[in-house]
């Protein structure tokens, strides 16, 4: 059983005094393939560093988190633009546009979301956006740029199924985690309703730990809560979901 993680932050300090023990971990319970969003330009070494030690098992994204959109947001475009052009990615992520924490930066937030996707299209690769209370932002800019080279994974998806259905009518699937097993968590009401083949598995550790971790630290091992939650809810076995959902990331990678 071949488990993917699509969406994880290894490089993050929360695991600096035991990340091999957290990758170790989650590879004896069939997590073989990391996923790793980026954030800003401080955080790049860090991800290389990962990328070297562990070359068969993560694989790296590029770009701009929306909460780091700040007054310097153009020299960290170039700095993803720079990169991107340098080596491969997986990915150009995690984007999008974040408007729980502060809305000072949505025009530059919108700014950068559509130059990220614009490079996205350039080297042929997907997307992964984040959405905070900010649906209706990120699907104006999805609808202006839909298309044959727009596709992804809608990160951390919490919205309804309407929303669901139109994520997916842009070519995302949809990264579930932790938030489908939480009693307020609302998206376990209607995930059987969406065919698993828009499905991909994530944790977005070391946040969002799922129940009965909720609260703590999340890590890649946790994704085995996700997985038995959607084998409740699909009535298939893990094995089932863990293969469908990894098929899923490898068409959206092409790992």
């Amino acid at each position: 059983m071949v488990i993917t993680d699509t969406h994880t932050h290894l490089y993050s300090e929360a695991f600096d005094d035991d990340r091999d023990e957290v990758i170790n971990n989650a590879m004896e319970l069939g997590v073989e393939r990391f996923f790793i969003p980026a954030i800003d330009s401080t955080y790049t070494q860090s991800m290389l560093d990962l990328e070297t030690k562990y070359p068969d098992n993560v694989f790296l994204m590029m770009g701009l988190h929306p909460t780091h959109v700040k007054e310097n947001y153009k020299e960290e475009l170039s700095h993803v633009e720079k990169l991107l052009s340098e080596r491969k990615f997986c990915a150009v992520g995690e984007i999008g546009i974040d408007l729980y924490w502060d809305k000072t930066f949505l025009k530059q937030q919108q700014e950068a979301f559509v130059y990220q996707i614009r490079l996205a299209k350039k080297y042929k690769l997907p997307i992964v956006i984040h959405c905070r209370e900010s649906f209706d932002e990120i699907f104006e800019i999805l609808e202006q740029e839909k298309g044959e080279g727009l596709y992804g994974i809608f990160h951390c998806f919490t919205g309804t199924l309407e929303q669901a259905h139109q994520a997916i009518s842009y070519n995302m699937k949809l990264g579930i985690g932790g938030v489908a097993t939480f009693k307020n968590g609302k998206i376990d009401q209607f995930l059987k309703h969406i065919d698993l083949k828009h499905i991909v598995l994530e944790t977005d550790s070391p946040y969002l730990a799922p129940v009965p971790y909720r609260g703590k630290r999340n890590e890649s091992a946790y994704i085995i809560k996700v997985l038995e939650k959607l084998a409740l809810i699909y009535d298939k076995t893990l094995e089932d979901i863990a293969s469908i959902t990894t098929d899923n990331s490898k068409m959206v990678f092409g790992i």
